[in-house]
């Protein structure tokens, strides 16, 4: 008995949707042309790589497009770990960034998507070490679960299996698991408790594909290589597969990965790692997938003779031909995972020749369970082929149309009023519903493991008949608005919390002469309830609620609190917020919003960390200028310090600042800052303080930034708890706090990265970091007097140690910006 292969077909299932919606066109006959050799083709092909941007896009663009095989990245990360050139979203937001880049990537090279659940935890430079933080069962077993959902012919991975050399260890360990599991998963005995749901699957060969970055790879006469022309012209797309490749590679912009098309031929190279020898193509002996169903050579020379006879004036006329192949694929076993996906492909085809539009669309973005909601079924079939019997099921309810029939160019529209259903679950992505363990994602689920991103929170199904066969499609539903300068704009509907938190600070510091008040506002997306505020974790006599006012405009209270612990520490308190009827609600809800991806909606609980120390703060001005985006000037604000962005560069205002800070890849992305350097300059010789965080050497917008040269160097520390070296007299380990070696501990994901070198006599260097088994690595903070004021530059990640609270680093921080 053949298995239903639920995760590959979901997964499709996902990108599939993402393409129907809301369809105003029909497609080019030569797109269509290109898409009916697609469907036709049965190789799969999965390729292996660490992170979001990693994959090699010129590589699938062409076998996707130019072998018209069926190609899968499995990402073992969603890039968590990474940097963002757009804005401060780190971690876990910034995971759901590049998971929807990636998906928006794989639309334009015509890919699909999957992930493990391991964690990108930063940077590693061996692994040994990145299998110190995952565990390597749990990672493998998810490799192996991919395998034997997606059953691909061949797996190339991206990277080479020798450690060192400064290849990244994430890099190394995803090479390492995919040959592994290239064995495992054929093995029944491994990994038992999956073949459930799916069947082992023996793959026939496993690449490696070699760097060929310059395009002057030689390959070694002692390998087998099969070679895969990559630069080639698609005249059915009107572009190269580099042009398609750099269009995908564009959309990982949170890390400035905008590629431009290489001009000319290009090759890649793919050499033999494990399986089936062969003698000049990677997929020799690969029979096509048809041959081993009933009636399938029939289907595939069903195919062959419409592909033969493909009318590209008048697409109209392959609609006979194609609802016959529809027919005859209904007779075949359902149960087969890729005859299902090329079954709905195949109803995918018919749509997009038609040029049907279809939307489930509403007026509002966010709802909550048991709101009534006002929505609107749209199709509207340009043809005049007819549509018939037109419904749409939702939440066990049949909304139908009282015109039966559409066609040419007359649209259908069928009011949707329903309740969301108290069973509806909250858009949480899937990966993030139970709390991290370690460094993998804690999903409970099996069959969830490996999809990109949750099931849209609600959709219709959608049917019709063509010619006496009835089609269904799934619709989500979609909020639509039309924007002044972009137009016509949908977001995925959100299923939000009726009650909701919101706190004003993250970071609590209690310090002496310091007396912070906390805002924490309930929201109601209804009547605003009666109910009673509390804190997890803290004791009655440890907060104190000075005030509270009902905001009925915006359906929300605001609390005031102040809090005070029994003694210096820190301390994680969660706000909760329980109904006169017993309900408690404690999550924050969090919205990101970027023009290249959908709006990304996550819940959190309304955690503070409180903070009590005796630092010595001064509280004066301090100025910060902008440059990637971080969030270092809120934990400032809530150090006590007046903070201000600075845009006006003149040195009257510059000189009110007690200390000017620049936030991360401020001379990789601030021309206005670059403009006026030398004031910067001029602010520190006149006694003014100057700290500037990490860049990267390219690309640069300006040469030389400090009182004397120094180089950005590649060099970082990642191992959070790496041993130091410290001169302890240093007046930014001296004071105004003394910091000690405890200060050092209890860090987060790395100490720094991007550190400097050929530094110049006139800069000192306090701190010396050092990686285990490495040398010690000097340039993680330099610092210099300067005329009569003091310039500091730091690859120390504050920017991530910070917000999250670690205490140490802030006391460093404070010593540096109170010079």
């Amino acid at each position: 008995m053949i298995k239903p292969i639920l995760l590959s077909c979901l997964a499709f299932f996902y990108l599939m949707l993402n393409s129907l919606c809301g369809i105003a066109q029909s497609l080019p006959t030569s797109v269509l042309y290109h898409q009916l050799l697609q469907l036709k083709e049965t190789k799969r092909v999965l390729y292996v790589a660490a992170h979001p941007d990693d994959e090699n896009t010129q590589l699938i663009s062409a076998l996707s497009n130019g072998e018209h095989v069926e190609v899968a990245y499995l990402s073992l990360t969603r890039g968590d770990g990474g940097q963002n050139l757009l804005g401060k979203e780190l971690g876990t937001e910034l995971g759901q960034i590049r998971t929807q880049e990636l998906l928006r990537a794989r639309e334009i090279d015509g890919g699909r998507q999957y992930f493990t659940r391991a964690i990108d935890f930063g940077y590693s430079k061996h692994p040994d070490e990145t299998l110190q933080n995952w565990d390597k069962q749990s990672v493998l077993s998810d490799v192996v679960w991919v395998i034997r959902n997606f059953q691909p012919d061949i797996i190339i991975t991206r990277f080479n299996t020798v450690p060192g050399g400064g290849n990244h260890g994430h890099h190394t360990t995803s090479a390492m698991l995919a040959e592994e599991a290239f064995d495992l998963a054929a093995d029944p005995k491994a990994f038992p408790d999956q073949l459930q749901f799916v069947s082992p699957w023996q793959t026939k060969r496993i690449f490696w594909n070699t760097y060929n970055f310059g395009g002057d790879f030689q390959p070694e006469d002692s390998e087998k290589y099969a070679v895969i022309q990559v630069g080639e012209y698609n005249s059915l797309l009107g572009k190269t597969y580099s042009h398609i490749a750099a269009n995908s590679r564009t959309m990982h912009k949170s890390q400035g990965f905008g590629a431009t098309p290489r001009i000319g031929a290009g090759v890649d190279y793919l050499q033999l790692i494990k399986g089936e020898a062969f003698e000049v193509s990677a997929f020799e002996g690969i029979a096509s997938r048809w041959k081993e169903i009933d009636s399938g050579e029939e289907i595939e020379a069903m195919f062959q003779q419409l592909l033969e006879k493909f009318d590209f004036k008048n697409p109209l006329i392959n609609l006979k031909a194609l609802m016959e192949i529809r027919a005859r694929l209904a007779t075949v076993n359902s149960e087969i995972p890729w005859l299902t996906e090329k079954s709905k492909k195949l109803d995918e085809f018919i749509i997009r020749l038609l040029g049907l539009k279809m939307e489930f669309v509403t007026t509002k973005e966010l709802g909550y369970t048991g709101e009534k909601i006002q929505a609107q079924l749209v199709v509207n079939n340009p043809s005049r082929v007819l549509l018939t019997d037109v419904s749409l099921s939702l939440f066990d309810e049949e909304y139908d149309s009282k015109k039966k029939v559409s066609a040419n160019n007359e649209p259908i529209y069928v009011p949707v009023d329903f309740t969301i259903s108290e069973s509806t679950p909250l858009s949480q992505p899937y990966w993030l519903i139970n709390p991290i363990v370690g460094a993998l994602y804690d999903v409970k689920d099996q069959t969830m493991i490996g999809r990109p991103f949750n099931e849209v929170s609600i959709a219709g199904d959608l049917t019709f008949r063509i010619n006496e066969q009835e089609f269904q499609t799934t619709l989500p539903l979609e909020y639509k608005y039309n924007d002044q300068v972009d137009g016509e704009v949908k977001q995925p509907f959100t299923i939000v919390p009726e009650v909701d938190l919101e706190v004003s600070e993250h970071n609590v510091f209690l310090l002496p002469g310091v007396d912070p008040v906390v805002s924490i506002a309930v929201n109601f997306k209804s009547e605003i309830k009666e109910g009673e505020l509390t804190f997890k974790n803290l004791k009655k006599s440890e907060f104190e609620i000075l005030g509270v006012e009902d905001d009925l405009s915006q359906n929300k209270k605001i609390y005031r609190i102040s809090f005070k612990l029994d003694k210096n520490e820190q301390r994680e308190a969660v706000a909760q917020f329980t109904t006169s009827e017993g309900i408690s609600y404690e999550r924050v809800t969090h919205r990101i919003s970027y023009k290249h991806v959908p709006n990304l909606t996550y819940f959190s609980p309304a955690s503070i960390n409180v903070i009590q120390e005796e630092w010595d703060v001064s509280g004066g001005k301090i100025g910060y200028i902008m440059g990637a985006g971080d969030d270092v000037p809120s934990v400032l604000a809530s150090l006590g310090y007046e903070v201000s962005e600075i845009n006006d560069f003149s040195l009257v205002n510059l000189s009110q600042f007690k200390s000017i800070v620049l936030g991360v890849r401020a001379y990789n992305t601030n021309k206005k800052l670059v403009a006026n350097q030398q004031n910067l300059m001029t602010y520190v010789e006149n006694g003014g303080n100057l700290v500037v965080q990490y860049n990267v050497a390219n690309p640069l917008l300006i040469k030389n930034f400090g009182p004397y040269p120094f180089s950005i160097s590649r060099g970082r520390v990642t191992v959070e708890d790496s041993p130091f070296e410290a001169d302890w007299d240093h007046p930014v380990l001296a004071g105004p706090n003394k910091i000690t070696e405890k200060d050092f501990g209890n860090w987060v994901q790395e100490r720094g990265l991007y550190f400097v070198t050929d530094i110049a006599p006139g800069y000192s260097n306090p701190i010396t970091f050092q990686d285990p088994g490495e040398k010690p690595q000097p340039g993680s903070l330099i610092y210099t007097k300067y005329g009569k004021g003091t310039y500091i530059y730091t690859g120390i990640s504050f920017f991530r140690e910070l917000p999250a609270g670690v205490p140490g680093a802030i006391k460093l921080f404070i010593n540096l910006i109170e010079q």
